[in-house]
């Protein structure tokens, strides 16, 4: 620190704090950012498995959100640190390419590089560890391959499928009615899937939600539900063998883009200007008409004047829909949506057998419901709840069971959950440990004991004493040469995950 004057003469300090900072280097940074992760995964342990915890997230704006979904809270998490970065990174990768397992994935990272950092305490080079960790990952992917089992995902009613999405919602807060909601899940993806393929159009399932009601009320509605009622009281509520017109352009004369003026002199003018903007919305409505529409679906609105023509004409219609909504229509109807008015002809509309107006109990809320759409399945669920709050958790966990059904129908391998086909893994790769002469074979044991880090997180919320119910479970493994042997983290005394029906898919 030194005193300087400026040039009126009035002292100010200089505070050299570059010289009080040091740049970490070698060793000191590895542990650093070893640290940084480990914290990040700490957090998330507690969230893991079905009794796991929820996190109550405040906003600067101070929004509550409670959540037990791995990426929502990393999301949400403001993380600073590059590292701790790159965690919220590989949760956001395991959501877009998996859809479910985000908490598990961020747990096992983080104790990888909790015991890379007991590894470097003992003088292994990071290369040495990264390679070990490699062998020992070919080991466990050589091991899944071999305790996975093929099911016939069409049997008894599409079990296996209820089970693996009941597996994905035991966690959630919706974990009451999961049997419910895994069913609904079940169905929508079937609904929509090309089995042939093994494929699933995900864009053809719309899970919208609504306060009001309980959960139990969550159903699947066959068509696309609109966050919108009619455009008029007045208009018909129900169009049977709709033809709908699909407009990307707003119901009112063209706007210069310019600034203008119009001046009006006398009465003559103003009924000129008058007839001519009321004729210009005449043409409007007489063009849909003449297309042989009988609904309309507008992104844009119209005001009153439009509005009134519609309904003189019995051209029911639909304002401010949004652009995924309106994109989500013309694929499912078959139509196409029309930017100008000259554009409009009868091949360009949209086929469904219904368009209907919903009405929730005693609330003035309605919805617009689309059913049998002639061009592709489309199916709706509408998830309810007692507010906000429930209703958008119910939201992400339906979606992460969605995904879990769509990820059987591309590959109906599974493995039984619980910890399980972590601790046979585990036991895969110390037996091969064994056999590794190099130096390497330190990492490749520090990998087995990271993938116990899963079942040891289960047991330690569900209750248990951790350390021995895992080491029960290893031994039962061994001993009876059963790799479905996990944690019984529902107390049921049963702990072949097989007989518990704990499915998780083989892709995550």
């Amino acid at each position: 620190m030194s005193l300087a004057f400026d040039e009126f003469g009035r002292p100010f300090i200089v505070l050299r704090e570059q010289a009080q900072k040091h740049r970490v280097k070698g060793i000191e940074a590895f542990k650093a950012n070893l640290q940084a992760a480990r914290v990040i995964s700490n957090t998330m342990k507690t969230s893991l498995g079905p009794k796991g915890m929820d996190k109550m997230l405040v906003s600067p704006d101070q929004d509550v959100l409670v959540t037990n979904d791995g990426a929502t809270i990393m999301e949400k998490m403001e993380v600073e640190h590059p590292i701790a970065k790159l965690l919220v990174e590989l949760s956001k990768s395991q959501d877009n390419e998996i859809g479910d397992g985000t908490t598990g994935v961020v747990v096992l990272a983080g104790a990888l590089l909790e015991q890379a950092l007991l590894l470097i305490d003992k003088g292994l080079h990071p290369l040495k560890i990264a390679d070990g960790y490699e062998k020992a990952c070919e080991i466990a992917l050589k091991r899944l391959e071999e305790i996975g089992d093929n099911l016939d995902i069409m049997a008894n009613n599409h079990e296996h499928l209820v089970n693996a999405a009941m597996t994905s919602l035991g966690s959630k807060i919706v974990s009451s009615i999961k049997k419910k909601l895994a069913e609904i899940s079940v169905k929508a993806i079937l609904g929509v899937a090309d089995l042939e393929r093994k494929d699933v159009n995900f864009e053809m399932i719309k899970v919208v939600g609504k306060t009001g009601g309980g959960l139990e009320d969550t159903e699947l509605i066959d068509g696309i539900i609109i966050d919108k009622d009619f455009s008029h009281p007045q208009m018909v509520k129900e169009v049977k063998d709709a033809k709908i017109l699909i407009l990307n352009c707003p119901f009112e004369p063209p706007k210069p883009s310019t600034k203008h003026n119009v001046n009006l002199s006398n009465a003559a003018d103003f009924k000129a200007l008058y007839n001519t903007e009321q004729q210009y919305f005449i043409d409007e409505v007489k063009r849909c008409k003449d297309s042989g529409a009988n609904m309309v679906i507008c992104q844009w609105g119209f005001d009153d004047e439009g509005n009134h023509l519609l309904l003189q004409n019995e051209l029911p219609a639909l304002r401010w829909v949004g652009g995924v909504d309106i994109e989500l229509i013309a694929i499912a109807t078959g139509g196409r949506i029309v930017p100008r008015f000259e554009d409009i002809s009868p091949e360009k509309l949209g086929k469904a057998e219904l368009v209907k107006e919903l009405s929730f109990g005693t609330t003035t809320e309605r919805m617009t419901v689309i059913r049998g759409c002639a061009s592709k399945k489309a199916l709706t669920i509408m998830v309810r709840g007692g507010n906000h709050m429930i209703v958008d958790e119910a939201k992400r966990a339906i979606h992460d069971s969605l995904c879990v059904v769509r990820n059987l129908v591309r590959d109906n391998r599974v493995v039984y959950g619980g910890g399980a086909p972590e601790l046979a893994c585990s036991i895969a790769i110390n037996n091969a440990a064994d056999k590794i002469s190099s130096v390497e074979q330190y990492a490749v044991r520090a990998f087995a004991d990271a993938l116990e880090q899963i079942p040891l997180s289960l047991a330690d919320n569900s209750g248990l004493w951790p350390i021995e119910a895992v080491a029960d479970a290893k031994a039962g493994q061994i001993k009876n040469n059963n790799p479905r042997i996990g944690i019984d983290c529902f107390l049921v005394g049963e702990n072949d995950m097989k007989k518990n029906g704990v499915y998780e898919g083989y892709t995550s």
